[in-house]
C-alpha cells in the first residue's frame, strides 16, 4: 500500500446471471490462472446444487453464509519494545467479507473425492448453517483475539 497517495478502488462488476456484485467479486476469487468462464461456471453449478438442496434462492444461501463466515476481530502483531505481540483489532467490512470468501474457497479446495462444484455448493451449505471448516476458522480467530485482549491497549 502506498504511504501517501490513497488506493483507488476499481467498481466492483456485477455477475451476468444474477446481477450481483458480491457474486462477482466471489467468481473473481474462484477464479485461476485468468480462467473466468471457468469459475463462473464452478459457480454457477455449485449454486445450482445449493437451490436444489434447499429449494430456495441460492443468492439469499450465500449472501447468509458469507454472513456466518464473516470474522469480527483479527489479531495483527505488534512490537513494542522488544517483544511481539499480538493485538486484536475490529475488521472493516470490506476486508471481513474478502475473509469469508477466501475461506470459504480454501475449504471448499480442501474437501476431497468430489468435483470443486459440489465441494463448493456443500462448503455454502454448512456456512449457511454454522457448521464446516470456514466457521471453524472464524471462531479459531475469535478465540484467538479473545486470549489476546489484554493486549487491546496496543492497537493503533
Amino acid at each position: 500500500m502506498p504511504r501517501r497517495a490513497r488506493v483507488v478502488r476499481r467498481p466492483l462488476v456485477a455477475d451476468p446471471k444474477y446481477k450481483n456484485k458480491v457474486v462477482g467479486r466471489f467468481i473473481s476469487k474462484v477464479m485461476t490462472r485468468g480462467k473466468k468462464s471457468l469459475s463462473e461456471q464452478l459457480v454457477y453449478d455449485a449454486f445450482a446444487i445449493v437451490e436444489k438442496q434447499t429449494q430456495k434462492n441460492p443468492v439469499e444461501t450465500f449472501d447468509l453464509a458469507i454472513k456466518n463466515a464473516s470474522p469480527l476481530l483479527e489479531v495483527k502483531p505488534r512490537r513494542v519494545g522488544g517483544a511481539t505481540y499480538q493485538v486484536p483489532q475490529e475488521i472493516k467490512g470490506d476486508r471481513r467479507v474478502a475473509m469469508a470468501m477466501r475461506w470459504i474457497i480454501q475449504a471448499a479446495r480442501g474437501r476431497k473425492g468430489k468435483p470443486m462444484a459440489e465441494n463448493l455448493a456443500a462448503e455454502l451449505l454448512d456456512a449457511s448453517h454454522g457448521l464446516g471448516g470456514t466457521i471453524k476458522k472464524r471462531e479459531e480467530m475469535h478465540k484467538m483475539a479473545e486470549a489476546n485482549k489484554a493486549f487491546a491497549h496496543y492497537r493503533w
